[in-house]
């Protein structure tokens, strides 16, 4: 069984995807829908930057989105279909797109917003998020316990066994990761983003995002997809919508999403979007199971040797 996993905020880099939309109308014309949904030359940012552009959080989200929605549709067009879908924070749009559950053009428009929301929630400088790593969930956690000090601070992304990503005001941050070096910790990363991602500071975004996620025509998705809020299947249109709008607050529950594609059969994963952070963490996870990505046209027949 193989799953398909789509890449979130992180993975951009300028020139992603040229070569596969060079390569393939496929791709070429996914790029042309975006930048006709957008009503601006997504794909020019995409191919040419500026990466300091790229980086904004309005324009790094759709610019992925798109880019994995031209992968995807790439190797739909020449049959592979996986048996479920999950994706990294703004990945779970991309997989839902993939499974029918919302338009590209929909999924585009309302990526921008959620990337805009989330940066006016939080004045610029002051949050912050930095990776702990080498140190489990629970210590993690009280590190920020400690630490917080009437300030909010959090786990936002459990991304694997001992890599465990904070966020939350830039002091707080900061306080809970010298504890949590205390506690044993053998580096913390500070990551360099616009805005402490999936903790309660987000909850203006939240607000904002809800009623328009609620607004959009959906179906329900072809093939489940794996929700970063609860590790579930999310197989009904409702129910994926109401996972996306916590999402925007909650904590993302990767290392949890990739053992609950495991205890479903999965021995298979495809990362479908730009660069191969997911592969890395699926390895560390499901070390049994094969990976591949389709980060180039040379790696098509990576992919499509798990199908046979």
């Amino acid at each position: 069984m193989i799953a398909f996993i789509f890449p979130g905020q992180g993975s951009q880099a300028v020139g992603m995807r040229l070569a596969l939309a060079e390569a393939f109308p496929v791709c070429r014309a996914t790029f042309e829908e975006a930048d006709a949904a957008l009503g601006e030359p997504l794909s020019r940012l995409c191919f040419e930057g500026p990466e300091e552009q790229l980086r904004l959080t309005e324009h790094t989200q759709p610019a992925i989105l798109a880019v994995s929605v031209a992968a995807y549709r790439l190797l739909a067009s020449r049959g592979l279909e996986p048996s479920f879908m999950a994706g990294h924070s703004l990945g779970e749009y991309s997989a839902h797109v993939a499974a029918g559950t919302m338009a590209f053009p929909d999924a585009l428009r309302i990526v921008r917003r959620r990337g805009r929301y989330m940066q006016e929630a939080v004045p610029v400088g002051a949050g912050a998020m930095s990776a702990i790593l080498g140190l489990d969930h629970a210590s993690v956690v009280r590190a920020c316990r400690e630490a917080a000090e009437g300030d909010i601070v959090s786990p936002a992304n459990l991304n694997a066994p001992g890599q465990v990503v904070i966020a939350g005001s830039r002091d707080a941050v900061a306080r809970a990761s010298a504890r949590a070096r205390e506690l044993g910790a053998k580096r913390v990363v500070p990551l360099p983003v616009s805005a402490p991602f999936h903790c309660a500071l987000m909850a203006p975004a939240q607000e904002r995002l809800a009623p328009e996620l609620r607004a959009l025509a959906v179906s329900d998705p072809r093939v489940p997809v794996i929700a970063n809020v609860d590790a579930e299947p999310k197989r009904d249109g409702s129910g994926a919508v109401d996972a996306l709008v916590r999402q925007v607050s909650a904590p993302v529950l990767w290392e949890d999403v990739v053992r609950r594609l495991a205890s479903e059969g999965v021995r298979a994963y495809v990362e479908v979007g730009p660069g191969t952070v997911l592969s890395g963490l699926v390895r560390k996870i499901h070390r049994e199971a094969s990976v591949a990505s389709l980060d180039h046209p040379d790696g098509l027949d990576a992919v499509e040797s798990l199908f046979r």
